[in-house]
């Protein structure tokens, strides 16, 4: 059984056209040894698994070989490596000084591999500050670290530092498909681009994640085994809960919900996931940012179908509700419910209603019988036209046929789950019946023994409906009528409050049955009659001594208090 190689190992890069995602830096790297404009001492730096050091032994054989006619020498007895980590002693530094002296036998240059040189003790540095300051001319230190900030900056100060950046998800997955043919693997664009993303811009990791997922499925490596294999959500899973979010359907996305998590897959990550799929729809909506969709080419065809049927403004919504989410996750006792709450709110977003016209109706919709309907979009554009059917409407039928007119309010879809929705609810019902005043709508007059007979037939269908409250508060007076004006007086502030969450309904009740679309309903508070209702203690200690001043002198007399 021939012994396995993993193919970080197998596919280390021999020289810089090889090396992923680095193409700066190598670039520099060349030029700097071709024009003999190389400085003594490197510093690689950047995140794990980028190539610090692959490039440093490329580095290192290239040196010797740009001064050799050799060019089959790999030199390999002029290099030196030392892992810091293991190696951080004063003791180590000064064998390593000490070995710098002696110059190579072949070759121009000995050239030095520190690896992980932050790991060395601050006594160590400061030995190997003067080596580095003045070294021999044949002597070349490399430096690699993932940890810059721990350096002792007179070390910085004394080396070219490069920063190696992380691999990009598309150059990652490319070198992914050339290791796959080079290993006779058949693998699916959207399983490679899968393990290029897991690997977070470490190739060293994206190779290990290869050669994982290639054990588990064989010789042919698809999307389903790669998300099996990594746990990795599949994408396919967000495009169905944003489905379900956009048709507003939120018992089969709590059940959607229910089946990832039993999977073993944590809401946590399933919500940031969320997040991030928002993100992407909302960069495939504009030709400019598409680029920034950093996925493969079937899993780019559905971000853009998706991101047609998605309204830009929930995007941004959806955005900010599951942002929130994912920052409450960990500080919250309750975190599923805390899930389920953020998919009820985004599956209420919509732009229907009041949510889509910043102004609400002004005028309802006016269903007729037997002629027309006229329903106005908005009241700012539409009232001259309202006016002109109402005209037509009364110039074609004869008054005493007038069909009576049934006023129908539309019910406007509200999210529940909202507080700026409510407060909205609140203003809109305030403002459903201001009337404009509207030629050929009905004004007939009315008498008060009439109004006062529909007013309690309206308070005996609130108590019927279980709204004792609001049936209380209109039998707190008699109601009269001035006019197309209704008077109803109250005992407080608190009552009149409470009537006027109610107002728009009991005006279209009685404007309906009155047959006069001009009537108002005006209340009034009579400070007199609260009184009797409830007195302070200090209230009623006014009124005992407006009846007996005595009262005044027994007080003061005993010291007592109220």
């Amino acid at each position: 059984m021939e012994h396995f190689i993993v193919s970080a190992r197998k596919y280390r890069p021999q020289t810089f056209e090889e090396v992923v995602g680095q193409q700066a830096i190598t670039n520099t790297l060349e030029n700097a040894i071709k024009n003999n404009h190389l400085a003594q001492a490197l510093l690689f730096t950047g995140p794990r698994g980028v190539g610090k050091t692959t490039c440093a032994r490329i580095l290192a054989k290239k040196i010797n070989q740009e001064t050799s006619e050799q060019t089959n020498e790999d030199f390999a007895f002029n290099i030196f490596e030392l892992d810091a980590a293991s190696n951080n002693s004063v003791d180590d530094i000064r064998n390593l000084t000490d070995q710098v002296r002696i110059p190579p036998q072949t070759g121009k240059y000995k050239v030095y591999i520190i690896d992980e040189v932050h790991m060395l003790s601050a006594s160590a540095f400061n030995a190997f500050l003067k080596t580095l300051e003045e070294p021999p001319k044949h002597a070349i230190f490399i430096l690699a670290t993932t940890e810059k900030h721990k350096i002792i900056p007179t070390i910085l100060s004394r080396c070219q530092i490069f920063d190696f950046k992380r691999i990009g998800v598309l150059d990652a997955k490319k070198y992914l498909e050339k290791i796959a043919k080079e290993e006779q693997i058949t693998a699916e664009d959207d399983a490679l681009h899968i393990i290029a993303q897991k690997a977070d811009g470490a190739m060293r990791d994206a190779l290990s994640i290869f050669d994982r997922v290639v054990s588990f499925s064989g010789n042919q490596l698809t999307r389903k085994a790669v998300t099996e294999n990594l746990n990795v959500l599949d994408y396919d899973e967000y495009f169905k809960t944003t489905d379900l979010l956009l048709a507003n359907d939120i018992p089969k996305v709590l059940i959607h919900l229910n089946n990832i998590l039993s999977k073993g897959f944590d809401g946590h990550h399933f919500i940031s996931g969320l997040a991030s799929h928002f993100r992407d729809l909302l960069v495939a909506k504009d030709k400019i940012t598409i680029d920034l969709l950093e996925v493969g080419d079937n899993a780019k065809k559905k971000y853009l179908s998706q991101s047609e049927k998605a309204d830009l403004r929930f995007l941004l919504q959806a955005i900010d509700v599951a942002n929130n989410c994912d920052l409450k996750y960990k500080s919250s006792k309750n975190q599923r419910l805390l899930v389920e709450l953020t998919l009820m709110q985004l599956a209420s977003i919509t732009f229907d209603g009041e949510k889509k016209n910043d102004k609400p109706y002004i005028i309802a919709a006016l269903h007729f019988q037997k002629n027309k309907v006229i329903k106005p979009k908005k009241a700012s554009k539409n009232i001259t036209e309202v006016k002109k059917a109402s005209t037509e409407i009364a110039v074609q039928s004869p008054k005493k046929e007038q069909p009576k007119p049934i006023l129908i309010t539309n019910n406007r879809r509200r999210s529940a789950l909202s507080l700026n929705s409510v407060h909205r609810k609140n203003e809109i019902s305030k403002l459903d019946v201001e009337f404009e005043e509207v030629e050929g709508l009905p004004t007939d007059a009315f008498t008060n023994q009439s109004l006062v007979k529909f007013w309690d037939n309206y308070k005996k269908n609130l108590i019927k409906r279980g709204k004792k409250s609001l049936a209380s508060i209109m039998s707190a007076s008699i109601p009269s009528s001035k006019g197309n004006n209704i008077h109803y007086k109250l005992p407080n502030l608190l009552m009149k409050d409470q009537f006027e969450r109610d107002k728009p309904n009991v005006m279209k009740y009685l404007r309906e049955k009155l047959n006069n679309f001009k009537v108002d309903i005006i209340i009034e508070v009579n400070e007199e009659e609260a009184k009797k209702y409830a007195y302070t203690p200090q209230e009623k200690y006014q009124k005992l001594k407006e009846k007996n001043e005595a009262i005044e002198l027994l007080k003061k007399t005993f010291d007592l208090d109220l």
